[in-house]
């Protein structure tokens, strides 16, 4: 039985205090680039919800330098999403004792980010197994004449 490797690493960000929407805008740009190629995405658009998400990035590859030992160079965005969270609800006061509700969404950001060099190398150790099994001229499972 062969044992995959966890290759990719999270950082979640919860109860963010911005709309889902908008932070969406930002995570469909970065989504699949490289780590040093986002950073400079989010250093330069001019969104709030770019530092939220540059935290975020960071803290990622922090983890899988950390946990696994890569090189930030080799890190690629694999998984970005956004989902909505809670709404933070408040009453303003109006006039004649009336009131108004305020609505402050939140939301949860989760960025995984996958290790390419790991990637390549369990690839190559794959094929090596596939080639063996499954080759005519070894005998393989499908080698009967």
């Amino acid at each position: 039985m062969i044992k995959k490797k966890k290759t990719e690493i999270y950082a979640l960000g919860q109860h963010i205090s911005m709309s889902a929407h908008k932070a969406r805008r930002v995570i469909d740009q970065i989504r699949g680039r490289s780590y040093e190629e986002t950073l400079m995405i989010l250093e330069l658009m001019p969104y709030r919800a770019c530092y939220s998400i540059f935290k975020l990035v960071y803290s990622a590859a922090a983890n899988a330098s950390y946990n696994t030992g890569s090189n930030e160079t080799n890190l690629i965005i694999s998984k970005a999403e956004v989902n909505e969270g809670t709404t933070v609800k408040k009453l303003r006061p109006r006039a004649r004792g009336r009131s108004f509700p305020i609505k402050r969404p939140t939301c949860h950001i989760t960025i995984g980010v996958k290790d390419i060099s790991l990637d390549e190398y369990e690839d190559k150790s794959m094929r090596m197994i596939h080639q063996s099994v499954y080759n005519k001229s070894r005998g393989g499972i499908w080698g009967k004449k």
